[in-house]
């Protein structure tokens, strides 16, 4: 495969990619996303399914294409809910990630001695947990919960979509302690159609070093992944983000998160 190599995504990682196989409709499978960003040289990908683990997908598709692809789990009901066996079984076969619920948020119960025990798993083995569709008073107790046990590879998922919905100063709060992934599916008409100007200020108010840049593409009916982060790239770059702060966003922090 020919590199591109005047690419503008050289090197940068995608954090949360959707792919199929999956109960929706995708763009693309996980060979396809893998192929495509490998194209235009990017480092890695994250593929994310909510209803079962991406683990060992990743791993296929890894050896397969020889991109570097990581995977893990979304604590949603086909996955048992916060299942503690389901979060072993993703550090035993090598993944990365651990998402709290998310199209299943409201019926998955938290319990706080099963999500403690579940964060316990992810501090031992050096796991990121993702907060899902956790809402923001959620969103702050598991922040402390994570304090408490040590546990600093953390993604806020999408602050400023409709189903997380944080507020400016939350965000600069729940930056103290994680990581704020934003992503570009949030600008689209059928995701919340949040004007990008948002982002941008978003990110100027909480400092690059502090937030990550994700496409949570995949949909038929958006772009590619890698033609959708170009599309986040050169309109944040239309409205003052620098081009090394887009390095640190989707290039240092997402190595120092994951690797």
């Amino acid at each position: 495969m020919e590199i591109l190599e005047n690419s503008i995504l050289k090197g940068l990682i995608d954090t949360h990619i959707h792919t199929s196989p999956d109960i929706k409709p995708r763009l693309l499978n996980d060979h396809e996303a893998a192929l495509s960003a490998k194209e235009h040289g990017m480092k890695a990908i994250v593929i994310k399914s909510h209803v079962e683990s991406t683990v060992g997908r990743a791993y296929l598709t890894q050896r397969l294409t020889g991109l570097r692809v990581l995977g893990g789990v979304t604590l949603n009901l086909p996955m048992g809910g916060l299942n503690l066996e389901t979060v072993k079984n993703v550090a035993l076969m090598g993944g990365k990630l651990v998402w709290l619920p998310t199209i299943h948020h409201n019926e998955v119960k938290m319990e706080q001695e099963i999500l403690g025990e579940i964060l316990d798993i992810i501090a031992n083995e050096n796991l990121v947990l993702g907060t899902g569709h956790t809402n923001p008073p959620e969103i702050f107790h598991i922040l402390d919960e994570c304090h408490s046990r040590g546990i600093k590879k953390i993604m806020v998922n999408h602050p400023l979509t409709p189903v997380v919905g944080a507020s400016i100063d939350q965000q600069r709060e729940m930056a103290r302690r994680a990581y704020l992934e934003h992503c570009w599916v949030a600008t689209m008409p059928k995701h919340g159609n949040i004007n990008p100007i948002l982002i941008a200020e978003v990110i100027k108010e909480v400092g690059a070093k502090n937030c990550i840049l994700a496409t949570d593409f995949g949909q038929k009916h958006n772009p590619k992944p890698a033609d959708g982060m170009k599309m986040m790239i050169e309109t944040l770059l239309g409205n003052d983000i620098s081009w090394k702060e887009i390095k640190i966003m989707c290039m240092e922090n997402p190595l120092k998160l994951l690797f």
